[in-house]
């Protein structure tokens, strides 16, 4: 029986040679790999396909076929006239759900003052100042990097005030 964490524990203490070495045993094939996590968890991965049994004969056939119907490019194209065109485009993302509508102020007590901070369509404005995130409002307030939201006490729920 294969005890994993005994497995690991070994291997940890292993140089990358020696994991190399175990490499070639377990995969048959030498490695080009000198990452230690990535030589560990692939032999264990082996090791534990060995003694437990792979993926079935019907999943490996159904990851051929998928290898065989991609259309994959192997070598990169020698000049640019063979290469597709390239298209940068921006994509908005989602609304972040924690910040309230553009147009809304986010007011905040903090040291004896209230913090009125306006949320627009593309930043915040807080004294006259355009931020492009929460925490860059609540680093130039007290002066240490923090989590706007956390700051400025946004749970998640939209419409604040």
């Amino acid at each position: 029986m294969l005890n994993i964490a005994k497995e690991v524990a070994a291997m940890e203490r292993m140089t990358i040679d020696q994991l190399r070495v175990k490499y070639a045993d377990v995969f048959g094939e030498p490695t080009r790999s000198r990452h230690k996590e990535y030589l560990v968890k692939r032999i264990i991965w082996r090791l534990q396909a060995n003694a437990e049994g792979g993926l079935s004969e019907r999943a490996l056939g159904r990851a051929r076929e998928l290898a065989n119907e991609a259309d994959i490019r192997v070598v990169a194209p020698r000049n640019n006239e063979t290469a597709p065109a390239t298209v940068r485009m921006t994509v908005a993302s989602p609304a972040d759900r924690r910040l309230p509508a553009a147009g809304t102020v986010i007011t905040r007590p903090y040291k004896g003052r209230e913090l009125r901070v306006h949320v627009l369509a593309d930043g915040f404005e807080y004294e006259g100042e355009r931020y492009k995130t929460l925490s860059a409002v609540a680093k130039h307030i007290t002066g240490q990097h923090m989590n706007g939201f956390l700051f400025f006490r946004l749970n998640g729920k939209r419409g604040q005030s």
